[in-house]
């Protein structure tokens, strides 16, 4: 089983705004980051899990991991933004990873995110303990 990752979504001021930068690239999204995940190896093929507003919203399959001249590294995504059922999940800095047994499932056909708790609401309830 992959290992997976989550990563806020920063910059993206919705959901909607990420999945546009997603689909602008081609055949794929580079995103950049300082420094190459110890155990990046077992994340190709995985996903990068997307926090929005303290919120798990999507995904990305992983493509791999490539070096840049300045020293940073791209990590390699599929350009799609794969709904999921979203799940809280506190800001962080840098990355996290995330075991398949953890992530949450993708969003079956015709169910929709807002078949689910809205991200407000989920945080509430966290936060009072009662999800």
């Amino acid at each position: 089983m992959p290992l997976h990752m989550t990563k806020i979504a920063f910059s993206a001021t919705s959901p909607a705004d990420l999945r546009r930068w997603l689909e602008s690239h081609a055949h794929e999204a580079l995103m950049t980051t300082r420094y190459l995940p110890k155990r990046y190896e077992e994340m190709i093929g995985g996903s990068l899990f997307w926090i929005f507003e303290h919120t798990l919203i999507g995904r990305s399959p992983i493509k791999g991991f490539e070096q840049r001249e300045d020293g940073r590294w791209h990590i390699r995504l599929e350009p799609v933004l794969i709904p999921i059922l979203s799940k809280p999940k506190r800001a962080h800095q840098g990355w996290r990873y995330l075991t398949d047994a953890d992530a949450p499932r993708d969003l079956v056909d015709g169910e929709t995110a807002g078949d689910t708790i809205p991200p407000k609401l989920a945080r509430e309830l966290t936060r009072l303990g009662l999800v």
